[in-house]
């Protein structure tokens, strides 16, 4: 455990890490979301899980059945897991679940790394104290998941509220969104890009040294170790996809 954290700022850390989940209209406006909302919600669950792996067919009639509906609501539902890039339709065959590959990869972890670099030089000029508070709690929450070799998930899921957080702390509403947008997409490949414990000790190495960096204000150190851990858990998940052989340490 990070030894920087304190009991106070552990409890911070899980009081904001409870608040974010990783579904579709998480953060909806609306007290309730129609049936097609409601089945895409929960099939986006299943992708983002891992329960439905890529190229498996989401059939309509199937899903009609299963959410006592008839295919329209099914058909719209399918319409918006493909808008979020979870789903794809194809001629003749129908709806399966989006394939990972290189390319997706590097052009949602462009545009993930663009928009973060916004929300570090914001957060580097304002220092929230509670946001540091977080960071610590969250770096120590890392460091209890680095060397359990079925915790990838988990230290993925972990990394991906301290991104999330960070952006609420920004203040740009407008921002927050689009980087909370990418998160589902992006979050199926941080899970193959931390799955190993000699990855997830990197990581947690930079997180810290990060968190630091942000503590004394210095945006372009935060930065430098965002895209170095953005770039080494790429790189490991495409070496996954294409499935290569692991480096040697």
């Amino acid at each position: 455990m990070d030894s920087s954290a304190s009991a106070t700022d552990l409890h911070t850390f899980e009081r904001w890490a409870s608040t974010i989940s990783f579904r579709l209209f998480d953060d909806a406006p609306g007290p309730t979301l129609t049936v097609s909302e409601q089945i895409a919600a929960k099939v986006g669950d299943r992708i983002v899980g891992g329960l439905l792996a890529p190229g498996t067919r989401l059939g309509e009639q199937e899903l009609a059945d299963e959410f006592a509906t008839s295919r329209g609501p099914v058909r719209e539902a399918i319409r918006i897991l493909e808008r979020e890039g979870l789903a794809r339709v194809l001629p003749r065959r129908g709806a399966v679940v989006t394939s990972l590959s290189a390319d997706e990869l590097r052009e949602l972890f462009e545009l993930r790394a663009g928009l973060y670099e916004i929300v570090v030089r914001k957060l580097a000029e304002q220092r929230p104290p509670e946001l540091l508070a977080v960071m610590r709690g969250g770096v120590a929450h890392l460091e209890g998941l680095v060397d359990d070799p079925a915790a990838g998930e988990a230290y993925a899921e972990t990394v991906h509220r301290l991104m999330l957080l960070s952006a609420r702390f920004a203040g740009n509403e407008r921002l927050r969104r689009m980087l909370t947008a990418l998160s589902l997409q992006c979050l199926r490949y941080s899970k193959l890009g931390l799955a190993s414990v000699e990855r997830r000790r990197q990581s947690v190495r930079l997180w810290r040294q990060a968190t630091l960096a942000l503590e004394h204000g210095d945006a372009e150190q935060v930065m430098l170790l965002a895209r170095q851990r953005a770039q080494a858990s790429a790189e490991e998940a495409t070496r996954v996809i294409d499935g290569a052989p692991a480096a040697r340490p």
